[in-house]
């Protein structure tokens, strides 16, 4: 039975096509980030670590 549209299938194609993008130019990916944080006006949050 094949499926009009496969979004776990369409996912995985994204993030192998990004993921070689990225390997090619691994600053590509910060650059990106930190365009769309600001578009949106997005803030990077600190990591919290927990601690065991």
């Amino acid at each position: 039975m094949k499926k009009d549209f496969d979004a776990v299938q369409l996912q995985r194609d994204i993030r192998e096509k990004l993921g070689k993008e990225y390997e090619k130019d691994p600053k590509l990916r910060a650059k990106r980030l930190a365009a769309i944080r600001k578009k949106y006006g997005l803030t990077a949050r600190p990591k919290q670590y927990v601690s065991r």
